[in-house]
């Protein structure tokens, strides 16, 4: 009888030890993963979302990934109208321009095809290297506006 009391105490400790280094130190180890991650998204930087909405349709752009480190920047872009359809093709309509002049068209469209009065997708583009101290996505020949702008800064 006077063994048990040891036994059950050096039980006690084996689930300490336990829940410790198993337990703990995986809550610890999920918690420093979660603050890495939030880190993470904290630095890249949220882009503002512009809209052009002169008439008949109305184009939306929003920069995704504009890091320097990223080899493709790419960009939503939507087009809404209530009269005729949507037939242009982004990839052809859109430029990007940096703040040097210089024009880069994309390199793909990931999105509905012509038609319809909403289109929504992700433009490509190659990023452009050094990167500019502002770019310019360009929007030209739809619904009848020569040119629509819209401009980000990047420093």
């Amino acid at each position: 009888m006077k063994y048990w009391r040891l036994i059950i105490i050096g039980l006690a400790f084996v689930f300490l030890m336990y829940y410790y280094f198993v337990v703990y130190k995986d809550d610890q180890v999920d918690d420093d993963r979660q603050q890495t991650q939030q880190q993470q998204m904290t630095n890249q930087k949220q882009w503002e979302t512009q809209t052009d909405e002169q008439q008949p349709v109305v184009v939306k752009a929003t920069p995704v990934t504009l890091s320097k480190a990223e080899p493709i920047w790419k960009f939503t872009v939507s087009f809404t109208t209530h009269s005729g359809d949507l037939d242009q093709d982004p990839t052809k309509a859109v430029v990007l321009v940096d703040d040097s002049g210089n024009t880069f068209q994309p390199t793909a469209w990931e999105g509905p095809g012509p038609g319809g009065h909403h289109r929504e997708g992700t433009l490509t583009f190659n990023a452009i290297q050094p990167s500019p101290k502002f770019i310019e996505l360009k929007v030209k020949d739809v619904g009848g506006i020569s040119e629509r702008s819209f401009k980000w800064n990047l420093e």
